[in-house]
């Protein structure tokens, strides 16, 4: 599809429709190409503990009861009260 500023200002819903279909859109300005615009890769769906971030602490021996080292980090703020 072919799609001018003009056209991404008035009728941005079918620009979408075309980029759902799958089809690249090809932005013209004045006629001329400026850009094309892809279809995004569908998200693949990760469980939480297959992110990299997913057990960073787990080694470390405070985090071994965690309501205690939340209760620690809180002390101060608590106890300035």
């Amino acid at each position: 599809m072919k799609a001018s500023i003009l056209d991404l200002r008035r009728r941005m819903r079918e620009v979408l429709q075309a980029l759902e279909r799958n089809e690249p859109v090809t932005i013209l300005h004045r006629g001329k190409a400026k850009g094309i615009l892809y279809p995004s890769a569908p998200a693949k769906a990760v469980a939480v503990s297959e992110h990299p971030a997913f057990g960073l602490w787990k080694d470390r021996p405070e985090m071994e009861n965690v309501g205690e080292a939340v209760r620690k980090l809180r002390r101060g703020r608590f106890d300035a009260l």
